[in-house]
């Protein structure tokens, strides 16, 4: 099976660039969908799901690949090497972020602009360095996710999206988590949460944009300035906006930071 199959493809609007939206844990692409659309009159737009999530085939799921974020930006170059993608645009949310960041690594040619919205390098601190979460929490956090996925979804999503008073997009995300494979969701927790791609961060080559909110519980201001301060040239803006999916809770804000650094 291709990978545009096997990954949900989908390709929208037309323009000499493409423009690929990659969607965080617990997601599908259409966490995209208020904001991906703005670009068609511009951009060739694509937007997929990784395997395992949405309208994937979750028969390719491989545990040893996808043991590291490493299997994913694989995924990505796959796409981008069967849609003939030249000096595209990547957008990714959360995880995707440090996915399209090793996927320029990988093929600077193919992604020769980056935007991370709310990206960490590592989630777990570290001697000087503030991930936001003690190993414990994260060891906590897995096995909660492992042992009830509807109780951990119900009581993270709203933690996750913050913004309570647009409960609609906590309840979506909860749904979306369900969603998933049980196995296939702990993994991707497990390679996400655990990893520590810190090293990777000044190998970027992109032009790149970071994008960060208020009150994230999952990648604060400090996680966003140590991203900006490693990739060399890289520019951080903060939102008027709160919690971790700007795409969903703040799209207008999201659109126009893209737009003018664009």
């Amino acid at each position: 099976m291709s990978a545009v199959a096997r990954h949900n493809v989908r390709v929208s609007g037309s323009g000499a660039r493409s423009m690929m939206f990659a969607h965080g844990f617990g997601c599908d692409l259409s966490m995209w969908r208020h904001v991906a659309p703005h670009f068609e009159d511009t951009f060739e737009v694509v937007a997929f799901d990784h395997v395992g999530s949405g309208g994937s085939d979750s028969r390719a799921y491989d545990p040893e690949k996808y043991a590291s974020l490493e299997g994913y930006a694989a995924d990505v170059v796959e796409i981008g090497e069967e849609l003939g993608i030249r000096e595209g645009i990547f957008v990714g949310h959360s995880v995707s972020a440090m996915i399209g960041a090793l996927a320029n690594v990988e093929r600077p040619d193919m992604f020769t602009t980056l935007v991370m919205v709310g990206p960490s390098p590592r989630y777990i601190d570290d001697d000087g360095y503030e991930g936001g979460f003690s190993a414990d929490d994260i060891n906590d956090l897995l096995a909660a996710l492992e042992e009830n996925p509807l109780a951990w979804s119900a009581s993270m999503a709203p933690l996750i999206v913050g913004n309570p008073d647009q409960p609609e997009h906590s309840q979506e995300l909860a749904e979306s988590i369900c969603r998933l494979d049980p196995d296939i969701a702990t993994a991707f927790a497990r390679a996400t949460f655990t990893s520590d791609n810190r090293a990777d961060l000044p190998k970027v080559t992109a032009k790149t944009l970071i994008l960060q909110c208020k009150d994230d519980v999952i990648a604060s201001e400090h996680v966003g300035a140590y991203v900006r301060d490693k990739i060399a040239g890289s520019k951080l803006i903060m939102l008027n906006a709160s919690g971790h999916c700007p795409n969903l809770t703040a799209p207008n804000e999201v659109i126009s930071a893209i737009r003018n650094f664009l």
